[in-house]
């Protein structure tokens, strides 16, 4: 067995030598709300200064070992050059939009916004989930159309409503100008620059951003005191009443406080409301190429068909409106929430969740009225904000102080009638334009 310290040396080795609580930038977080209609995108603030290994209590080594492909390892020299990458906008078609300015270090790798923005302003579908810990990901994007890094790294690129490259060629054409970029591809690859080797630099780089190390971690090894009985009784309905576990915990019995997701896709009753799923769905069978990555990710960034969720990569009627689970680490300072961004703050999102989400034919079963007192969702909160890195501890303090008072003012998603109601019988699933299963 590794000693602790040669176990800490060759996960240093394997993340690219850096460990990585992904430091964050002094640049001011706005009191502001998001809204569907943010500024003009600009670059990111860009990655902060790593920190190391010892502070990363609670992060999974046998894990993180395993999911450093062998094709794609992890140098120091590789992850610097993703790292860079991710930062620069000429990535984009106008020289405006970097990767980081969707997933600024400064909001633990999102944007704030409701649904992210690319070139010329072009406003997306989707909201900007959080890369931290996506290195332990099985699937990629809110809809899994991407497994791999590698494959991620593409499609952005290429959208026309992210950073709107029409091919990787004309995106390395843009950086190789770059003597900088042409020495450091020559020192990590032994080559110029590529498209291949583009997305290998930018996937070694997103595979070191782990974050660990909250006051959750340590409560967890031993330290009662580590947070307050607000978060412990929170933590306890998370894994009890509030049947949080059954996506983000796995188990009332062995409950897994390491990812907070269990990897799959459900229909949680997000935007039902605002979308005619069924016609969506009939036209996305009818049009869809789902075998076709770009048209996939066209149709997700694109169009309504984005509120179809991984019917879109699977074309089954089980998985209409269907989302990926995400990880709850860091949430406090992800606002807003759900893969469209219809969610301002933790109060919203567990009101809806106590109301049983808005009932429909592909409602996940396990979707069901909380009845949630007012002091269990304060206690859920305190929970969740328990799972705030240490690196963003004082993001989460100004961000639980601006959401508490949003929440005083607006609590859309509150229905006391329907959360302490029965569970109401599911409509028909039953759509005409499809072949039964």
């Amino acid at each position: 067995m590794l000693s602790r310290a040669r176990t800490r040396r060759a996960i240093a080795l394997l993340l690219g030598a850096a460990v990585l609580i992904v430091g964050c930038s002094s640049a001011p977080t706005s009191s502001r709300p998001a809204t569907a209609q943010p500024p003009t995108p600009r670059p990111g603030t860009g990655p902060g200064p790593a920190a190391t290994l010892p502070g990363q209590l609670g992060l999974p080594v046998a894990a993180t070992l395993a999911a450093i492909p062998p094709d794609n390892p992890q140098t120091p020299e590789k992850v610097a050059l993703g790292r860079r990458l991710f930062s620069d906008p000429r990535l984009s078609a106008d020289g405006a939009v970097a990767c980081s300015a969707c997933h600024d270090p400064a909001r633990a790798f999102t944007d704030g916004r409701t649904a992210s923005v690319g070139i010329k302003g072009r406003l997306g579908e989707r909201n900007a989930p959080t890369i931290l810990n996506a290195l332990y990901n099985k699937t990629m994007f809110w809809d899994g159309r991407a497994v791999s890094f590698e494959e991620q790294a593409v499609l952005p690129i290429l959208n026309p409503s992210e950073m709107g490259q029409p091919d990787l060629d004309a995106a390395v054409a843009a950086i190789a100008r770059d003597r900088r970029y042409e020495q450091a591809f020559q020192t990590v690859f032994g080559r110029p620059p590529n498209g291949a080797d583009l997305t290998r630099a930018l996937a070694s780089y997103e595979r070191s951003l782990v974050s660990f190390g909250s006051p959750f971690d340590s409560f967890i090894a031993g330290n009662g005191a580590a947070i307050g009985e607000p978060a412990r009784r929170g933590w306890n309905l998370f894994i009890g009443k509030a049947r949080c576990n059954k996506c983000h915990a796995l188990s009332e019995r062995r409950p897994d406080p390491t990812f907070f997701t269990d990897h799959r896709f459900h229909n949680v009753g997000v935007g039902i409301e605002r979308h005619n799923v069924v016609a969506l769905a009939c036209q996305a069978q009818a049009q869809l190429n789902s075998g076709n990555r770009l048209a996939v990710d066209r149709a997700a960034i694109q169009s309504e068909l984005s509120a179809l969720g991984s019917f879109l990569v699977t074309k089954h009627p089980d998985d209409i409106a269907t989302f990926k689970t995400p990880n709850l680490r860091n949430v406090l300072i992800t606002a807003p929430y759900f893969h469209d961004g219809s969610a301002r703050t933790l109060w919203d999102v567990v009101d809806h969740y106590n109301k049983g989400g808005m009932n429909n034919p592909w409602l996940d079963p396990d979707i069901r009225p909380l009845a949630l007192s007012e002091a269990e969702i304060e206690d859920l909160v305190a929970f969740m904000a328990s799972l705030t890195s240490a690196q963003y501890r004082q993001q989460g303090v100004r961000a639980l102080a601006r959401q508490s008072e949003f929440a005083r003012r607006s609590r859309p998603e509150r229905d006391t009638v329907q959360a302490f109601g029965p569970k109401p019988a599911q409509p028909d699933r039953a759509l005409a334009c499809m072949p039964a299963h």
